[in-house]
């Protein structure tokens, strides 16, 4: 196959021709490293319970975008997983933070969205970032696409880390009532809002949790190819609580992704006790529930060397 003219990059679709950008290390760690962090970060990185900040680049408005991740995360995942040059893919861009943690550490990058909104906030985003690579070769491109179709954009075992964070399946596809939330706090600007990033049926957050579980197998194994040897999948998901009944999406994740034929190395926690704010008391006193708003997961996979 062909590679795609970057020409108009940003907005073509040309089937059955391979996007041109790199994929190839331009670091001198040594072969058996799997990324360019120290020793010390390494370390830190084990503990299983990671939490992060926000920061001013990053997009809190739920106008904008409803659901979102700081950069902090996906840069701290960026520079576990991949070394300078690699090629990351988000097959759910969203916002684009994926692609704007990518640019912030010099690694080529592709994301997928349905939405052409979010296909230009990404534009928006990483051409706002002063940062040049001194290597003109380092790109991130969004691409308005079904990550159905990633196969034929990228180049067979190219992908040296997947990072996302798809859709929770249809939680935000209801309106919203903000039970956690305290007293009056909880009538504010999103309170009966269904938040929902679209009602297309090739959305996953318009999925019931089997029909989602079955979604991501199927993108998951058509992405599977394109990931190197040992190339890392790490997945953010959280699980939902819906009328009354708690839905354990990262075990539908988990089986998914199995069954797509990934391995699962870690469960990381994200702790997200220091961005939550005026929590109120749910299901007492009567009906403990833990508050899902305080944590989710982040689970890592690979791609296995056979």
């Amino acid at each position: 196959m062909q590679k795609k003219d970057l020409r108009g990059w940003w907005d073509e679709k040309v089937q059955d021709k391979y996007i041109e950008i790199g994929s190839d290390r331009i670091c001198d760690c040594p072969k058996t490293h799997i990324s360019c962090i120290s020793p010390k970060e390494w370390m830190y990185n084990q503990i299983g319970v990671w939490s992060f900040k926000y920061e001013d680049r990053d997009i809190r408005k739920k106008d904008i975008h409803p659901a979102t991740f700081p950069i902090e995360m996906a840069r701290r995942v960026i520079e576990q997983f991949s070394h300078k040059g690699e090629l990351i893919l988000d097959p759910f861009v969203g916002s684009g933070t994926t692609l704007v943690a990518a640019k912030d550490l010099q690694r080529n990058a592709i994301g997928f969205d349905l939405k052409p909104e979010y296909i230009e906030l990404c534009k928006n985003r990483i051409a706002q970032i002063d940062f040049e690579s001194i290597l003109s070769d380092i790109k991130q491109i969004p691409i308005l696409e079904d990550a159905r179709n990633a196969a034929q954009y990228i180049a067979p075992r190219t992908v040296k880390l997947v990072f996302t964070s798809p859709p929770y399946a249809n939680i935000l596809n209801r309106k919203r009532k903000n039970k956690s939330r305290r007293g009056d706090l909880r009538y504010n600007e999103q309170f009966n809002k269904i938040e929902q990033y679209s009602q297309d049926p090739r959305d996953l957050g318009t999925m019931e949790a089997p029909v989602f579980e079955n979604a991501i197998f199927e993108i998951f194994s058509n992405i599977k190819p394109l990931i190197k040897y040992k190339g890392h999948c790490i997945i953010n998901i959280t699980d939902a609580w819906i009328e009354n009944k708690r839905v354990p999406l990262h075990i539908n994740v988990v089986n998914a992704m199995i069954k797509a034929g990934y391995e699962l190395r870690n469960t990381i926690i994200w702790d997200r006790r220091n961005i939550v704010n005026n929590i109120g008391i749910f299901g007492y006193p009567s009906n403990y529930i833990t508050m899902g708003t305080t944590f989710e997961y982040i689970l890592d996979f690979w791609n296995p060397d056979r």
